[in-house]
């Protein structure tokens, strides 16, 4: 199976660069979740340590994954502890609900195939 999962979590003032970053490199297809968390950085002074973050899962093609890491990168970058993280995960198996079957590439990146020359 050619496709992998991106995991980014970073603080969410930066969603918006983010996005736009992603938007310019064409990604289809990307889910956000508010979470909360503290890693590198913590407020000690403060009550609780959890800061509010993002969560951006994707879905990808395995050639695809340097440019979207890059652009995620880019985009939430700060030189600051704290900026967050990204990870890249291989897929086993991947499967559509609407069709209860294992998907391949071109079923769940449709548009991209018809726009791939011959």
């Amino acid at each position: 199976m050619d496709i992998k999962q991106i995991i980014a979590i970073f603080p969410r003032d930066f969603l918006e660069a983010v996005e736009q970053k992603l938007r310019q490199i064409h990604v289809e297809r990307v889910d956000v979740s508010k979470v909360r968390g503290y890693g590198e950085y913590r407020n000690f002074y403060a009550r609780d340590w959890m800061v509010d973050e993002v969560r951006l899962d994707i879905f990808t093609r395995h050639d695809e994954v340097d440019g979207i890491v890059k652009a995620i990168v880019e985009g939430a970058h700060t030189h600051l502890p704290g900026s967050g993280v990204v990870a890249v995960v291989p897929i086993e198996k991947f499967f559509l609900i609407r069709t209860g079957a294992e998907a391949t590439p071109e079923e769940f990146w449709p548009n991209q195939v018809a726009q791939t020359p011959a």
